[in-house]
Order: C-alpha cells, then structure tokens, then sequence
C-alpha cells in the first residue's frame, strides 16, 4: 500500500520537482502540499498523512518549529526533513524514525528515505497504542538537539592585523593552540581568536564537523586532503589551506578516525 504524503516547501518548484521523484520512485501518493508552517499543520491536521516531507527553512514557521506544533498537537505522522544543511551537521538531527534528505534531492537517497518511512509506518502500525509515544519521544529529541545546534555560533570573529574579520564557521579549516594563542585558518586567511581555549572555541561549533583530534588540534572533517599514515598505526592530516598545512592525530582519536573513514 503507498504511503499518505504531505510536501512541504516554500518554493513551488521544490514541491514539484520532489513530487515528480517521489513519482518515479513510487510508494508514494501526495495527498497535499503547503507553501508554508502554518499551512502545513492545517493539511498535515486535515489529511492525518502517513509521512510529511518537510522543508527545514522556510520563512514564519521553520520545519523544526513546525514538529513543535506536531508534538503539541498530537500529529502522529513520519516526518522526512528535506534541508540545504551540510550533511555532517545535518547528522546531529538524525534520529530514530526521522529522516532527512539534503538539497538538491537524489534520487537514490529519496527512494531509501521512503522505504524506511514504509517500514517505520508498518512498525507504528503494529504497535497497540504505543506509537504515539514513541514519534512524540522522537520529535521531543529531534528539536532538543535543534536548540543545541542553535546554540552554537554560526560566524566567529577572527583577528587579522588590526582587523576583525567574521568568518562563517563551517570556512574554518582548523584550529591550532600555541604560545597560549589559538590560530585560525580559513582558505582565504589565517588569523588568531579571542577564545582563550580550544575547549571554550570546541563549544561554539558543531561537534559533528569539528574534531579535536590532538590536544592542541581541532579540525574541521570536510577540510580533510590527505591523510598520511604515520608511526605506530597513526596518521597525520593534511588540510585544505594553500599551505596543506600537516596535522597530527593522537593516539586516542586515532581509532575514531579509522572507524569514520572506515580506514
């Protein structure tokens, strides 16, 4: 049986290139659409589908505040998040029976999103009266994590010369601790910060992009060039700046490198 599904996107055209994969995908009837949060919870309320495919940034209502409502409500459906979000940082808000889809859509990572929404319904289904619970617990965790991400800071000041400059803290390559001072490198300058500690800057960034992978050492994972194999199994990294700058791991975050990279 094809799942009940809502799209939710501000932007027609989104809806309507996601409809017209959604259709070569199968699995799938669109039963409504909304153009914005409000609106959305209307038809979500109206039509009760069994998934609602829902846009993470739209103006008003965002999707996140939008599963706010849900939960306030007591919506039970699936929700798939479709979001412009790096995919790494996206990682923070994936949860049990809540997926995600990046823009622009891939087909193949849509239809793998409906084939998990087709076997977490059934799931629900099966269930006496436990599901709403279980989605409410979900979404509980879901937006929880949102607030934290929120929380962080999404433009650092960097120190260059006498100039301030701000910088968009997913352009940060790393972050390096010497003399007491803490240099950042972005690719089109390098300057110094005024947090006093990486572990103070650590918490103003996504932990899920920025690794500390030595004590004096904090990178960002997508920055990656090279990775050398070093002595006794260890690696260094070599970053993306003009000066592929070499950085060392240590020992402890040697394993949590292998298991990512499936080294």
């Amino acid at each position: 049986m094809d799942l009940r599904a809502v799209l939710v996107d501000d932007e027609q055209l989104a809806r309507d290139e996601l409809g017209f994969l959604l259709g070569q995908v199968g699995g799938i009837e669109i039963v409504g659409q909304a153009g914005n949060g409000l609106e959305a919870l209307t038809t979500i309320d109206r039509l009760r589908p069994d998934v609602v495919f829902l846009d993470v940034q739209m103006p008003g209502l965002t999707g996140f505040e939008v599963a706010r409502r849900m939960i306030d409500q007591q919506l039970q459906t699936q929700m798939i998040f479709v979001t412009a979000y790096d995919r790494h940082a996206i990682e923070a808000f994936e949860v049990n029976a809540v997926d995600y889809l990046l823009k622009p859509v891939d087909a193949a990572r849509l239809s793998l999103a409906v084939q998990r929404a087709q076997r977490r319904v059934t799931s629900d289904r099966s269930l006496d009266g436990g599901s709403e619970s279980s989605i409410t617990g979900q979404l509980e965790k879901i937006v929880r994590l949102v607030a934290e991400r929120q929380n962080r800071r999404e433009q650092l000041a960097v120190k260059v010369g006498e100039r301030f400059m701000l910088v968009q803290a997913e352009e940060i390559i790393f972050a390096s601790l010497a003399d007491d001072s803490i240099t950042v490198a972005t690719s089109r300058q390098v300057g110094t910060s005024n947090y006093r500690t990486l572990d103070e800057l650590q918490t103003r960034l996504d932990p899920n992009v920025f690794w500390r992978v030595h004590r004096s050492h904090l990178v960002n994972i997508n920055k990656i060039k090279e990775i050398v194999p070093w002595f006794s199994r260890n690696y260094i990294l070599r970053m993306t700046d003009d000066k592929a700058t070499e950085i060392p791991v240590s020992r402890t975050q040697t394993r949590r490198l292998r298991e990512y990279l499936k080294l």
